[in-house]
């Protein structure tokens, strides 16, 4: 296959015109990505159907897949009207995007294993939706088996979500996640901004997530406009900004584990350490989880000298306490007894699905996008990867903690380098976009990729003529990985069902936008 020719090849964070994106018969189209995904080692990044311009009624299908070892993104596009043959039954990577496309669009997906809802949105089509949930499930046709339901109202403070357990006893077989309980039409809100509404619509589309997404909206706008470019010092900052997001998360996460096995003391501890990793992010910018702190061209606000000094002996202070937190966590062989082997997702499974992030690294798939498709501080200042190999909630524990020390470690040597910034350096990373930014590039495409802490968050925005949105995608984290959590619970204890599934800790909200 030659790469250069079959797609559209561009960096992360750039754009291109939309004429320079290739429009191949659908044959070609559908036999080119499974190849590359399958046989070449992409990775589906986005699929979406986006109504083709000029032709009512048809619609056009937009690919955007990561090359990992060139760190590129190939794009092509193909027209589709009514129905098409779907990449799902030879290439698993598609399924979950095939049925939102079916969805949203009511284009027929032939052939896919199970075309059903994944968010139960109305269709452009105008055809009846329908609520959240109403839809068929499988069955096992067997009087020995029996079907548990959870949800969607849990107990605690949870988002809405339902899972459909089939069993033989105690023994899991098949687990069906149904979700669309959050969605509130995110993306299509975003369509003819940027406004002054879009910024932060991109924040709370996850709202534990809202400095990655803050940056990946701000990078695409840079793609688009000159005058939204961001300063080397910018990016420092949001970089560190980014990693305390991550800090906090991987922490409240383990201490969460800990929970679910009744290890109190870590639970304990990690509960009010992620409280201190929060509470910098707002000595940052005066909100514990990073709103309005990152803008289009920069940032709201500066920190001087003083306060990274601050922030230095508090990192010091609180990664010192979160390790001895978790030494007490994993050096507890009742806590490993209860990890070791529990939730397995195989590597084969979880690089056929397409998994992301944490979940992805520790079932021993390398894709960091930090390292993979390097931007901002992240290309001179690489971090190591943190991945292990055996796929269960074990190793999805492990992870965290060790790119709880990675980010310890970058963080520190990024504040350093904070308070060696000129006056002049540290100016230029305001943005001077408090208002929206206007006159993005006409008819272009963008893509921008971050590593948010559960894994690969990704944008892709399409301009109209007067430069305003016409399409704007975003695939959280939590839409790759939901269905391999599906996976994981296969031929698992139902009992096991709580710790493997904060192991994987996605969103509700993130996925259902």
């Amino acid at each position: 296959m030659n790469m250069d020719t079959t797609f559209l090849t561009l960096p992360n964070g750039a754009a291109a015109p939309i004429a320079e994106l290739p429009v191949l018969p659908f044959a070609d189209f559908r036999a080119q990505l499974i190849q590359a995904v399958t046989q070449n080692g992409l990775r589906v990044s986005s699929f979406f159907a986006t109504p083709a311009s000029n032709r009512p009624g048809d619609f056009e299908l937009i690919a955007v897949l990561a090359d990992d070892r060139a760190h590129l993104l190939r794009l092509a596009a193909s027209r589709v009207s009514k129905s098409y043959l779907a990449l799902s039954a030879d290439c698993p990577a598609f399924h979950w995007f095939e049925r939102e496309i079916a969805e949203v669009t009511g284009l027929i997906c032939e052939n896919h294993p199970w075309p059903k809802p994944i968010r139960f949105t109305q269709p452009t089509t105008g055809a009846a939706g329908v609520l959240p949930g109403v839809t068929d499930y499988l069955r096992i046709a067997d009087e020995a088996a029996h079907e548990v339901a959870v949800g969607p109202v849990h107990a605690g403070v949870i988002e809405p979500g339902h899972f459909r357990f089939q069993c033989l006893g105690e023994e899991v077989i098949f687990l069906e996640i149904s979700l669309g309980y959050q969605h509130r039409g995110i993306e299509k809100m975003l369509v003819g901004g940027p406004d002054v509404r879009s910024a932060q619509l991109i924040e709370c589309a996850a709202g534990d997530t809202s400095i990655a997404s803050a940056w990946c909206y701000a990078r695409l706008q840079a793609a688009l406009s000159p005058a939204c470019q961001a300063s080397p010092a910018a990016e420092l900052w949001r970089g560190i900004a980014l990693e305390l997001e991550r800090s906090a998360n991987h922490t409240g996460d383990l201490g969460a584990l800990a929970g679910d096995v009744a290890f109190l003391p870590t639970q304990s501890f990690c509960g009010r350490i992620r409280g201190e990793y929060l509470n910098m992010t707002a000595a940052l910018c005066g909100n514990r989880f990073g709103r309005g702190y990152v803008l289009p061209g920069g940032l709201r606000y500066l920190a001087d000298n003083k306060k990274i000094a601050d922030l230095q002996t508090w990192r010091k202070r609180v990664h010192a306490d979160l390790t001895n937190a978790l030494d007490l966590l994993f050096d507890t062989p009742s806590v490993l007894d209860r990890f070791e082997n529990t939730g397995v997702l195989a590597p084969a499974d979880a690089a056929a699905v397409g998994i992301v992030g944490v979940a992805g690294r520790a079932s021993g798939l390398n894709n960091d996008i930090r390292l993979s498709h390097p931007y901002g501080p992240y290309t001179d200042r690489p971090l190591s990867l943190c991945a292990e190999g055996a796929g269960d909630v074990l190793a999805r524990a492990m992870v965290r903690r060790r790119e709880l020390d990675a980010s310890n470690q970058w963080l520190n040597e990024a504040l350093n380098a904070g308070t060696e910034l000129s006056a002049d350096e540290q100016a230029s990373a305001l943005s001077s976009h408090h208002s929206p930014a206007g006159g993005l590039a006409p008819s272009m495409i963008a893509v921008s990729l971050q590593e948010a802490w559960r894994g690969e968050l990704c944008h892709v925005a399409l301009t109209d003529s007067h430069g305003r949105f016409r399409h704007y995608k975003i695939v959280d984290p939590s839409f790759h990985n939901w269905y391999g959590l599906a996976l994981a619970l296969r031929g698992e204890q139902i009992s096991h069902f709580p710790i493997c599934n904060k192991s994987f800790n996605l969103s509700y909200c993130g996925h259902d936008l």
